[in-house]
């Protein structure tokens, strides 16, 4: 009986015994937790943090705005508050064919709580009938008599260009116009406009950082509401 033969056995199962021991190593090894870095929990959180973002509900501001008159569905309406008189015209299904739209400043933005009063032709030539006729038309227009609702959306006076600068309604580029007021201020301007509604007085203007009372100093003049 030779050597090999002999230990066969004790071979056999030392091999066995290896094999286990290997194949435990690299399971191990396969199976280890993994160790996240700093880094990679910074990276985690800004995913989330702009996955949260995306799935948050976009708010838009609405006005509610009363029409009235030659209009197919008068009531109360809900718009973005970017929307002009035409817009509402439209969500009201449109203009009935007595109306007369000629004292009616279709592209005026729209406010909160305005009423719009579409006429009809009748009464528009009723207005025109009057002495001074284009003073009497735009009075006529805002408020029939004393029991009628004012119409916010007429065409006024004041609303013929001033050659000052609206700090309600300018835009970016109208706003640089201004001595003092660069891309950055101006941006700030409509910002604070965007954030926290229509400016009240040109003073409000100084509640913005980086306008000061000398940069108002140079532009009060150049500017209105």
């Amino acid at each position: 009986m030779t050597w090999k033969y002999r230990y066969r056995k004790q071979i056999i199962i030392g091999c066995i015994i290896f094999i286990i021991l290997v194949v435990s190593i690299v399971l191990l090894y396969v199976n280890r937790p993994i160790k996240s870095t700093k880094k990679d929990k910074n990276e985690i959180k800004k995913v989330d943090s702009i996955l949260e973002k995306k799935n948050e509900p976009i708010i838009e501001e609405k006005y509610k705005i009363d029409i009235k008159g030659e209009i197919n569905y008068p009531g109360i309406y809900s718009l973005d508050k970017n929307s002009r008189v035409m817009d509402v015209i439209t969500l009201a299904g449109g203009l009935t064919e007595k109306a007369d739209t000629s004292v009616i400043n279709l592209s005026k933005k729209i406010k909160d709580e305005m009423v719009i009063i579409i006429y009809s032709k009748e009464e528009v030539n009723d207005f025109k009938k009057t002495k001074e006729i284009e003073n009497q038309v735009q009075e006529k227009c805002i408020q029939k008599d004393t029991e009628s609702l004012q119409n916010d959306a007429c065409i006024v006076e004041e609303e013929k260009p001033s050659g000052k600068v609206s700090i309600n309604n300018a835009t970016k580029e109208e706003f640089m116009t201004l001595p003092g007021i660069g891309e950055s201020k101006a941006k700030d301007i409509i910002d604070y406009r965007e954030k926290n509604g229509p400016f009240t007085s040109i003073e409000d203007l100084t509640k913005i950082s980086g306008i000061g009372e000398s940069i108002f100093a140079k532009i009060k003049e150049n500017i209105t509401l």
